[in-house]
């Protein structure tokens, strides 16, 4: 059994982690940490966990994290950079969910994060942990920089395009929506029923501290500096992304539907639907799976894809675990067979 640990249990992506990780079976949760928390049984705050997770919350210890094989860091960006050097060097792996290990250039990072990172070396080291890319580099990674939400759903989209050079690079367009708890579980006015129900709004239209994020990924499919106009929107629903990403075509002739299935028939968590789809967000709710559909608009040259993510799923907690069964040589989709809920 892999001994797991979780840095930050209290927030939506942590506790999207425990129910994963509470009934995968190859894993034994042993820690789970929280300073504000510590003491408190883990099911006294998620009551969904009750009679299958039997732990509390304690504070995070490299001791005691230093036990589990593998640590995920499920908090604020800032955090895992503090604390992973420590672990690495006592052969624990470590998946971070969040964003200090993403973006390689520390001078880019610095910039939308607003702080000073304090373990550039790790950057270097640390593997980009989208599954459908770097599948061969997480099988000996020792840390993973997870992917967030935005940038999975929107590089699972382009990648075909761009891997086959089919689009003007130079105009490519992700409009992106997700739910509110992509902001996170925090006191937000922004966030509150009334603030955020029955409305729709963009965001951070000058720039999204994604943007650099999807950039680097599109640009590295690519072979070449890409140029993406991206508009994150809010949406009055709990989970879910939507990204509808638009790019030129160089050739109409090419057929789009065949090059994306191909692309993803062996990858089990990317669903390329029938021609003429439009999936839904609802449909991936709970389940560690991007839907996408291909449409070209009156048979012109633009050509419109639409991928939907859980964002707490395949967009955080599922990816992560998806990196962990990788990194473990254990079956990809252990602990992920869940299927979406509906209604």
């Amino acid at each position: 059994m892999i001994k797991a640990g979780i840095v930050g249990g209290t927030g939506y992506t942590g506790v999207e982690l425990l129910r994963l990780l509470a009934i995968h079976p190859e894993v034994e949760l042993r820690v789970i940490t929280s300073r504000s928390e510590a003491g408190i049984p883990v099911a006294d705050m998620f009551p969904n966990l009750r009679n299958k997770l039997d732990l509390c919350f304690s504070e995070p210890i490299v001791e005691n994290l230093s036990q589990c094989d593998v640590v995920f860091y499920a908090t604020p960006h800032g955090v895992a950079m503090t604390g992973a050097a420590e672990l690495l060097d006592k052969g624990v792996r470590v998946i971070d969910l969040g964003a200090d290990f993403r973006i390689k250039d520390i001078s880019v990072w610095e910039q939308w994060y607003g702080m000073q990172h304090t373990t550039p070396g790790l950057v270097a080291e640390a593997v980009y942990g989208l599954p459908e890319v770097n599948r061969d580099e997480i099988k000996s990674a020792h840390l993973i920089a997870c992917p967030g939400c935005y940038p999975t759903a929107v590089q699972l989209g382009f990648m075909p395009l761009l891997e086959n050079g089919l689009v003007d690079i130079n105009h490519l367009i992700a409009d992106a929506k997700s739910g509110v708890s992509g902001a996170g579980r925090k006191a937000n006015i922004g966030a509150l029923l009334c603030e955020s129900s029955e409305s729709f709004k963009a965001y951070a239209v000058a720039g999204h501290r994604h943007l650099p994020e999807i950039s680097q990924a599109l640009t590295q499919m690519a072979g070449a500096n890409v140029s993406l106009t991206f508009v994150p929107h809010l949406t009055p629903m709990i989970r879910g992304i939507h990204a509808t990403l638009y790019a030129t075509l160089k050739n109409n002739d090419v057929d789009l539907q065949p090059l994306y299935e191909q692309r993803y028939q062996d990858e089990t968590f990317v669903d390329v639907m029938p021609v003429g789809s439009h999936p839904e967000t609802r449909s991936v709710k709970g389940a560690n799976q991007c839907r996408i559909a291909i449409h070209r608009p009156q048979g012109g040259d633009t050509v419109v894809v639409l991928s939907v993510i859980d964002n707490l799923v395949k967009g955080a907690a599922g990816q992560a675990v998806q990196n962990m069964n990788i990194m473990f040589a254990l079956d990809e989709s252990a602990g992920l067979n869940g299927i979406a809920l509906l209604p």
